[in-house]
């Protein structure tokens, strides 16, 4: 009986421990949530990866909210894209540049949601990350252009991407 009893304990521990991952924390995060040493929590986290891998209903589940969570994803960016065009017509450069900003958070949160499922290797995160290099690249040159053409909005242009890239942005003449 003391073995079941064990068991049990040890079943707690690991699904206090995955319920607190599942939400975001890491393992020192949780050792310190849970009072548990990080060692013990990544035992248990090493634990729960195991049985969630060879439970076939488990499999399915995650897969499925996987799956779920990636097309929210992309439904955001699609309605970041919507801001970027209507701020486009209006002139709103504010919105443009807060909206830029959404679409590269939302990407780098995809991006570790799948790492963080195993479903992205080394390889395929470098792609993606190489990809999104270039997106960022790609738009912060637009945002460039924009500033070099109306001098208006340029000081909140370069402000804003001085902001997000951390390091000072020139324009040249």
């Amino acid at each position: 009986m003391s073995k079941e009893i064990e068991l049990v304990k040890h079943l707690d521990q690991v699904n206090a421990v995955a319920t607190e991952y599942l939400k975001g924390l890491d393992a020192s995060q949780i050792s310190r949530e849970l009072d548990i040493p990080r060692t013990r929590v990544l035992s248990l986290l090493n634990d729960w990866r195991e049985m969630a891998a060879s439970n076939q209903a488990i499999h399915a589940r995650a897969r499925e909210a996987l799956a779920g969570a990636d097309k929210h994803y992309s439904s955001l960016i699609s309605k970041a894209y919507e801001v970027i065009e209507a701020a486009d017509v209006t002139n709103n450069l504010t919105a443009k540049t807060t909206a830029i900003k959404l679409i590269t958070d939302i990407e780098a949160k995809r991006l570790d949601m799948l790492h963080r499922a195993g479903l992205l290797d080394n390889k395929e995160i470098a792609e993606e990350m190489a990809t999104m290099e270039r997106k960022h690249e790609i738009l912060i040159n637009i945002l460039k252009d924009v500033a070099q053409k109306y001098p208006s909005v340029r000081t909140e242009i370069l402000s804003r991407l001085s902001e997000v890239t951390r390091e000072a942005v020139v324009i040249d003449s």
